[in-house]
């Protein structure tokens, strides 16, 4: 009977319906908390109705954006390295010596 348990149990590593649990809260939470730092930050310094429409859905912006990467870093694991630039030890050589 013990080995019935542990068999069913998934490894949190490949636990899809965990980590698409933790994103939805995840983008929930982050769209509604700067949406409404947004709207705070829109009535603080904005008087007309277009920008402080505009600095909510900045603010909605961000809180996806910021959502979708750590989304993606659930997923696939690290997120994606961008390559540094390979520099030779050697100088270039310069027109008349070589």
């Amino acid at each position: 009977m013990a080995e019935e348990k542990t068999s069913g149990i998934v490894p949190p590593k490949y636990d899809v319906n965990a980590k698409w649990d933790t994103c939805i809260d995840l983008s929930v939470r982050r769209f509604a908390y700067s949406s409404l730092a947004g709207a705070f930050t829109g009535l603080l310094f904005f008087r007309s109705p277009a920008t402080r429409w505009a600095s909510v859905a900045f603010g909605a912006g961000v809180g996806i954006g910021s959502a979708y990467s750590d989304c993606s870093r659930i997923f696939n694991g690290s997120p994606a390295k961008l390559a540094s630039p390979k520099i030779s030890g050697t100088p270039a050589p310069q027109g008349g010596q070589e």
